[in-house]
């Protein structure tokens, strides 16, 4: 059975996108089968690694088409199935109760993305009906979290989404957290990484995602960091976050 992990976090800015994007293809380059879902109507996952955002979930939760018709092939061991110019439309649907909080589980449950090792849901930064449906669908949940207090904030309000979302959905989600964007110089970076490792006793991931440029410029060249730059710290940051996942790896 494939592992199926939402990304999220109500705020913006902390590096979700860019966890998706780069820790997918991290875990392609070990070996796994990835397959990144594109919930945000942002759409910026199709332009990160370079390829169009036309259409994909829009069509799978709006008209019932199959996931399948959408997977696009981005690099070896990688495929993604992008957002849809139309996504944003679904937040506003109001016929269906609540199986509309299911589409996506069960268009992913009648897919062949049950037989990937990994599938990634980059999640927009909201809790409306994408996000419901990206958790509904999960069994884990990475949370990326920056190097201010403000994340903290965020990361409370997660908290709430997810207890939430366990005792409507009936099931547990595993959670992890990543800390992103860090300025390690920073005393303030320091006292937050504390802060988050003291309140979640082994679900921080040991890796820390250091603030890099390399991580800034390569979705503008349609780059994942390791067709960008693999030796920069970016690269070396995501391809060991890769082995936290694959192995459980918690400070």
């Amino acid at each position: 059975m494939s592992r199926i992990i939402a990304i999220m976090n109500q705020k913006g800015g902390v590096g979700k996108t860019t966890t998706t994007i780069n820790l997918g293809h991290a875990l392609a380059l070990e070996g796994k089968r990835v397959a990144l879902l594109d919930m945000d109507p942002q759409g910026q996952v199709a332009t990160g690694v370079g390829l169009d955002n036309d259409q994909g979930l829009d069509r799978v939760l709006l008209d019932d088409h199959a996931i399948d018709d959408y997977i696009v092939p981005a690099r070896d061991g990688l495929d993604i199935i992008p957002a849809g110019i139309q996504l944003s439309d679904f937040e506003h649907i109001s016929t269906g109760g609540s199986t509309r909080g299911h589409k996506l589980r069960l268009a992913v449950e009648a897919s062949s993305l049950t037989d990937y090792d990994y599938v990634l849901i980059d999640c927009p930064p909201s809790s409306g009906l994408l996000g419901i449906n990206a958790m509904f669908a999960a069994e884990e949940l990475i949370i990326p979290v920056s190097g201010d207090y403000l994340s903290l904030q965020g990361l409370s309000r997660m908290m709430q989404i997810l207890k939430r979302a366990e005792s409507i959905s009936g099931h547990e989600i595993k959670l992890w957290l990543v800390m992103t964007r860090m300025q390690m110089r920073r005393r303030l970076t320091q006292e937050v990484r504390e802060r988050v490792l003291k309140y979640f006793p082994s679900r921080v991931f040991s890796t820390v995602i250091r603030e890099n440029v390399t991580l800034a410029e390569c979705p503008s060249f349609g780059k994942t960091v390791f067709d960008y730059k693999a030796k920069s710290a970016g690269g070396e940051d995501y391809q060991s976050l890769a082995h936290d996942l694959l192995h459980g790896r918690t400070s």
